[in-house]
């Protein structure tokens, strides 16, 4: 009989520790907010730049039928502005780093997506998925830039950013493709879709600084309170008119 109350007190216990476990997560969840906005462009939409493709014959070849653009400036028809980096100003308590990946790949002479977001010492992998050479160019004002060739089709590059910045990355071969990398310290940021709509989820209660930038644009801030369990709204809005700050 012993060991069958041995076995049990095992079996109790874990169960005890799988329940705690669960109720902890649950009341994290429960005490973190939400804050949720879209990013609209309420000026006159631009048109962007036809990209011209014939300086490379292989890249023209892949896009041939199609009218590839710029989209630096990718909105809907009332104004939802992509590709806008959002994150929350300050500092924060260190949180994991997330093991998976941040995946960007170069595919028909493009950058797919334009713009990613990482955490400091979170891996980001640029993959070369056309059969031609692409030059990635990673233009940094701290500590995380880089200068690589990739010849051919299947090469992936990893790299871990060390430092907050925007990394613009570019190809040394293929002047229109650009890639942007917001990279932060901690895991309240987001990137708007095609809507223009974002959200950053768990954030601890509390009163923040929102910042959104755009590539064209530039930064636009809201303060913004978020309580345990809800859903706090920010919406931002560009006239068009915003510049980018001088660097």
């Amino acid at each position: 009989m012993k060991p069958q109350v041995h076995l049990l007190a095992t079996v109790t216990l874990a169960v005890a520790m799988a329940v705690a476990g669960a109720t902890s997560t649950a009341a994290a969840q429960t005490a973190a907010g939400t804050i949720r906005g879209r990013i609209r462009l309420t000026g006159k939409l631009p048109g962007n730049a036809i990209i011209r493709m014939g300086r490379d014959p292989k890249c023209a070849e892949m896009n041939r039928g199609k009218r590839v653009l710029q989209e630096s400036v990718l909105t809907t028809a009332d104004g939802g502005l992509a590709n806008v980096f959002v994150k929350l100003q300050g500092k924060f308590p260190q949180t994991p780093v997330p093991a998976a990946p941040v995946a960007v790949d170069q595919r028909s002479c493009v950058y797919t997506p334009r713009m990613v977001g990482a955490r400091v010492g979170q891996t980001v992998e640029i993959k070369n998925s056309d059969q031609l050479l692409h030059n990635v160019h990673a233009i940094s004002n701290l500590t995380n830039g880089f200068n690589v060739g990739q010849p051919v089709a299947g090469l992936v590059y990893k790299f871990v950013p060390k430092a907050e910045e925007m990394v613009r990355v570019k190809c040394e071969v293929h002047s229109w493709m650009t890639l942007l990398v917001g990279v932060v310290s901690h895991p309240y940021f987001a990137v708007s879709g095609n809507t223009g709509s974002f959200e950053i989820a768990k954030v601890p209660p509390g009163n923040y600084t929102v910042e959104a930038w755009h590539e064209q644009y530039g930064t636009l801030t809201k303060t913004v309170r978020v309580t345990a369990g809800a859903t706090a709204t920010v919406d931002f809005a560009y006239t068009g008119a915003e510049k980018p700050a001088a660097k």
